[in-house]
């Protein structure tokens, strides 16, 4: 009989060298599953991993091993560990494998029955958000996170995480956000002064502005806003270097870097090589485009990479960064007296915090949908993140309070959230009046889903942004909910610039009763239809040259 305890030491140290392979064999060839120790079962696992490609094969074999490991001595410390790659490697396996024929709700079920084992353990909340992420489950995505930060084995990724889907629920004022965005400063590492070049004090004959993002990426919503600057912008007084944080460049990148005089990549940099290698442009300033979302650097910000930096556009909210010295914003985002629930101080562009850069295709007035239907569909193209079961019930509402009206939602992450959001509609009655439509392969298709859209609905608190300015591109007008912060008011402030303000709710009653309205007042509605097509290319939200110059002016007074 293997002495299990003798063989983990030996194993361990083959592990740390790496040598995945043996450690495999060893473990499979000297013990029966009988013998094997909670704590070899998930060696094994994560050594099949480590030792091949995650292909479907490989990740059968380590998730039974972890399942095994687990079932093995339950609610050890060993049992958690394999519990938590358990999930962690069957959420990978349905990601890349179609046909895998698997409930998440088994996952689940083994979470609840052991999770007073597991209150403190990071790797099994990590991986139960990697569950409720592909469910669209905003609520339980929260909530774990939370016990990750309180646990506090945190690293960046989970604070910023953590105060993204905050944004999806209500249950946070603004003062919330600015109270948290300190905590996430206080515990960002800082890296030494020592170790990082200095950020230069002189300016040279233009201004140099940087813009740092991991989503020049084809199909990105920013690029469609980030465009609109970039082809705008007076090359004698500006000089713009794209600083890229993505693995893969696409058609899209490779457009941006035509677009700019210079492009660098800090992927494969850590945080005192990236630093240095930004210091070392000499910026003025440097843009953000992502702040708690995407694969960000917010290390980078917190230890200073430009004399001034700003957060705009990716993420609507304070981050909370004493080193953040400006946040890009409008009047109708951010009202005075909020200000000190933002770290940064507020920009305030004249009209529009965003404008979109348009579509290179031809505009076609399209009738009504209800004329031909002879009933009245809604939509929204948003992420199923952002519907949550407050949009549910008062979607629910309006279906039900209008005779056939229908419903059509689509989303480019259709794939895991689809069966939940259903159960959520079935529970309201309303499923039957609702379409789900997946992504489309060409973007103009995307586009004309538009025309079967009656008017399209927002989500709330987390609006919509580029699904709104796509509808209004097409003609079709949405209705938005007041909010409470920058974050929430993103469709209210798009709506005033489109002179829309009647579209726009001050709660969830009057959200509903304005659809109904609409809908029992067919001449009304044409012609709210008629004056979003007519107006739309008129009104800020895409009158791109007048957007740039303002955006341009306020940088250039910053830099004074």
């Amino acid at each position: 009989m293997v002495s299990t305890s003798k063989l983990e030491i030996e194993l361990q140290e083959s592990y740390k060298k790496k040598e995945y392979s043996k450690v495999v064999f060893e473990i499979t060839s000297r013990t029966t599953d009988y013998e094997r120790t909670s704590s070899l079962y998930n060696l094994l696992g994560i050594c099949r991993v480590q030792s091949n490609k995650k292909d479907k094969d490989t990740l059968l074999l380590a998730t039974k091993d972890f399942r095994q490991g687990y079932l093995k001595e339950k609610n050890t410390i060993h049992a958690m560990d394999c519990l938590g790659n358990l999930i962690t490697s069957s959420v990978l396996l349905k990601d890349i494998e179609k046909d895998y024929k698997f409930d998440f709700s088994d996952l689940i079920n083994l979470y609840e029955s052991s999770k007073e084992y597991c209150l403190n353990h990071r790797p099994i909340h990590l991986a139960m958000t990697m569950i409720y992420r592909r469910l669209n489950h905003a609520k339980k995505m929260i909530f774990h996170l939370d016990k990750v930060i309180k646990i506090k084995g945190f690293n960046s990724f989970d604070l910023c995480n953590y105060g993204y889907w905050r944004c999806f629920e209500k249950d946070w004022k603004q003062s919330d956000f600015f109270n948290y965005g300190k905590f996430v400063d206080q515990n960002l590492k800082v890296i030494p002064q020592d170790q990082l070049v200095e950020i230069s004090k002189e300016s040279g004959p233009k201004i140099k502005i940087g813009f740092l993002s991991a989503d020049i990426l084809d199909g990105h919503s920013i690029t469609y806003f980030l465009k609109t600057i970039l082809s705008n912008y007076d090359k004698k007084k500006f000089e713009i270097i794209l600083i890229l944080n993505n693995p893969i460049d696409d058609q899209s990148t490779k457009d941006f870097k035509d677009l700019v005089d210079e492009t660098i990549n800090v992927w494969n940099l850590n945080n005192v090589s990236a630093v240095n290698k930004v210091r070392g442009l000499r910026l003025d300033i440097m843009i953000d485009l992502m702040g708690y979302t995407s694969m960000n650097r917010i290390e980078m910000l917190k230890s200073r990479i430009a004399r001034k930096q700003i957060i705009w556009m990716g993420y609507c909210n304070t981050t909370g960064l004493k080193n953040m010295d400006y946040i890009i914003s409008d009047p109708n985002l951010i009202r005075s007296n909020e200000e000190k629930f933002y770290a940064e101080k507020v920009i305030y562009l004249p009209k529009i915090w965003n404008s979109h850069c348009g579509f290179d295709l031809e505009r076609i007035e399209n009738p009504p949908p209800f004329l031909k239907n002879k009933f009245f569909t809604f939509g929204s193209f948003n992420n199923f993140d952002k519907i949550n079961p407050d949009v549910i019930s008062v979607w629910s509402n309006i279906l039900k309070k209008i005779n056939n009206s229908k419903l059509i939602l689509k989303t480019s992450k259709i794939k895991h959230g689809l069966e939940r959001l259903k159960a959520l509609f079935k529970e309201n009655g309303v499923l039957d009046s609702i379409k789900f439509i997946g992504r489309e392969k060409q973007f103009k298709d995307h586009l004309n889903a538009y025309n079967e859209i009656d008017i399209a609905l927002d989500t709330f608190p987390y609006n919509g942004v580029t699904t709104s300015f796509e509808a209004i591109w097409m003609g079709v007008p949405v209705l938005t909910m007041a909010g409470y912060n920058f974050n929430s008011r993103c469709g209210e402030s798009i709506n005033k610039n489109l002179g829309l303000d009647q579209m726009i709710a001050k709660d969830e009653s009057e959200y509903v009763q304005k659809i109904v309205n609409l809908s029992n007042n067919y001449d009304d509605y044409i012609k709210l239809r008629k004056f979003v097509y007519t107006n739309a290319l008129k009104s800020p939200l895409f009158d791109n040259q007048h957007y740039s110059k303002s955006f341009f002016e306020q940088l250039e007074k910053i830099v004074k």
